[in-house]
């Protein structure tokens, strides 16, 4: 059975009139919480803090050094002075890679002539002689043992120039 369109129109337009009328009904309940709830005081605020006043200073010695700048002799004497990088030298492989990235992984021979192995994140294994480089700060080899290579890294003294820091690689045991 089908309704005719004007029937339809008809029927859902009532119930369209009725959903609108009930939804009107019953406010005046809402309203009388409303008006009871502004009525109500609420609690005290507390009342803002006092603000200090500080006292100003001036300081007085305007005239003498910055104490953060480095002094005339300081930054003079640092960079004159002192180890620096061999800026002439060619750099070696090894000097690409950070120190901590680099594995020592075994020796080859005894004594003086005993060379490290060298493992780069890249996975390719490098020999290591005295007085080679290596790592991003300048790092040369000193002594090379059966366990380990010390060497000696170049890094900035924050004034300039250049002060010398020990560092290590240990044999990688795996």
């Amino acid at each position: 059975m089908r309704m005719p369109s004007k029937t339809l129109r008809l029927l859902m337009l009532l119930i369209a009139v009725t959903a609108v009328a009930g939804c009107t009904r019953g406010m005046s309940d809402l309203r009388q919480w409303v008006a009871k709830e502004k009525a109500q005081k609420g609690a005290p605020l507390p009342p803002l803090p006092v603000i200090k006043t500080f006292e100003s200073f001036e300081y007085k010695d305007q005239a003498m050094r910055d104490p953060f700048a480095p002094s005339p002799n300081e930054g003079a004497s640092s960079s004159k002075t002192g180890p620096r990088p061999d800026a002439n030298r060619p750099r070696q492989p090894l000097e690409a890679f950070p120190l901590d990235s680099l594995k020592m992984v075994g020796t080859i021979g005894q004594g003086k002539s005993m060379e490290a192995l060298i493992k780069d994140p890249g996975g390719v294994i490098h020999q290591v002689h005295i007085n080679d480089y290596m790592g991003q700060n300048y790092g040369r080899v000193t002594d090379i043992a059966e366990d380990h290579i010390d060497l000696v890294e170049l890094v900035p003294n924050g004034s300039g120039g250049w002060m010398e820091r020990k560092a290590s690689i240990a044999l990688d045991e795996q």
